[in-house]
């Protein structure tokens, strides 16, 4: 601006200045509404809840997650408040919601995690994540996303699915950007967990969504709950037209003053129908019946065929002992030499036997049948 006057392009920009309609904009966009974050709330504790308990029975220990909290922030923003090495999770939704989301958890209680599911007790974890540990880690934060779906789908009433996670270890001190779902300065929605492995991590995760995502998860939110007014409608006046024809007996209709009444929102007087034909009803009388062998046809089932398995003995083994294997390592079974071997028909046990060669080539001869009752257990 000179001393005398001014420049168009200033005029111009005290007039954009001074209109309401578009000086609120940045506000609506970085706010969100009390509804808006309740329904986030809503939505994480119950998806949280589901991935709570997947993470639980991978790890055999107890797992709880706290109440979320909802807050706007940017991915700058959470760099300076959390300079840790975390790592990352992306989540792409392929059906159902457009867009991506983050799940953050730090190095440190992933390390324990990973631990964890190598079979280790999770007091003694690695000073950093190796490949072996990070594909671990990423195994569960998968089975918790698959969880986190899941519940989603049931929320809003339509089907979710989401693509297989991203994971990658990033540095919030020194990395320039964490994703490249928005820029460092763009508003996104972080919601915030405390998540309690029994008395190993107490620590925080951070789920991280863009606006549009978190707008769209509670609209179907929204949706689900409350249909739109005229779906509700036509659905009813379909079921009112379909119950018509088939109504079997006379019933007084209700009076217009009811209906006004509930337009008004005064509650109804009770109406009670008259001249209603009642009767008591009647059962026909249960009578057993057997059934006997002479009615089945086994002849029909002759000819179907069954994978026939014998096998040695079991065992159960940890992810670091089959990574372990190598040539001439003997892998010790649960069942003593000499013992008999099981003949299992389709994966069910149906007798006992042992090895035989016959030929230069190996037998089982069996010599004992498993019993109808053993059978019928071993089914269930």
């Amino acid at each position: 601006m000179n001393d005398s006057f001014l420049s168009q392009e200033e005029i111009d920009a005290l007039l954009k200045g001074g209109d309401t309609a578009s000086s609120p904009a940045p506000q609506q966009t970085r706010d969100l509404t009390d509804i808006e974050r309740d329904a986030l709330g809503e939505i994480g504790n119950i998806s949280m809840g589901s991935a709570a308990t997947s993470l639980s029975i991978l790890l055999g220990r107890r797992v709880s997650i706290t109440t979320p909290r909802v807050s706007i922030s940017s991915l700058g923003e959470i760099q300076n408040q959390y300079p840790l090495p975390y790592l990352v999770v992306e989540v792409g939704y392929t059906q159902g919601i457009a867009g991506t989301n983050l799940l953050a958890v730090r190095e440190n209680d992933s390390l324990i995690i990973a631990d964890l599911m190598m079979g280790n007790d999770g007091t003694n974890p690695p000073s950093e994540l190796s490949e072996l540990y990070m594909s671990a880690v990423g195994e569960a934060m998968n089975q918790m996303m698959g969880s986190v779906a899941t519940s989603m789908s049931t929320i809003f009433k339509k089907k979710i699915d989401i693509s297989p996670p991203v994971v990658n270890l990033v540095d919030f001190a020194t990395s320039k950007n964490i994703s490249d779902i928005a820029s460092n300065d763009d508003h996104i929605v972080r919601v915030a967990f405390r998540m309690e492995v029994e008395n190993l991590i107490d620590s925080e995760i951070m789920q991280i969504l863009p606006l549009d995502v978190a707008r769209e998860m509670v609209d179907n939110l929204m949706n689900a709950v409350h249909p739109p007014a005229a779906t509700a409608a036509s659905n009813e006046t379909k079921q009112t037209a379909q119950a018509a024809p088939t109504a079997a007996a006379p019933v007084q209709s209700q009076p217009a003053v009811a209906y006004a009444q509930q337009a008004a929102g005064a509650a109804p007087k009770q109406v009670i129908a008259s001249n209603v034909p009642v009767q008591p009803v009647q059962f026909a009388p249960l009578q057993p019946q057997g059934i006997t062998a002479g009615d089945t046809n086994i002849g029909l089932l002759l000819d179907v065929p069954l994978q026939v398995t014998v096998e040695l003995g079991r065992t159960r083994k940890l992810i670091r002992d089959i990574l372990d294997l190598a040539p001439g390592a003997v892998v010790e079974l649960d069942k003593l030499a000499g013992e008999p071997v099981d003949i299992l028909a389709n994966g069910k046990l149906i007798a006992k036997g042992e090895v035989v060669v016959i030929d230069e080539n190996f037998g089982v001869r069996i010599t004992d049948i498993i019993s109808p009752l053993e059978r019928a257990t071993s089914l269930q």
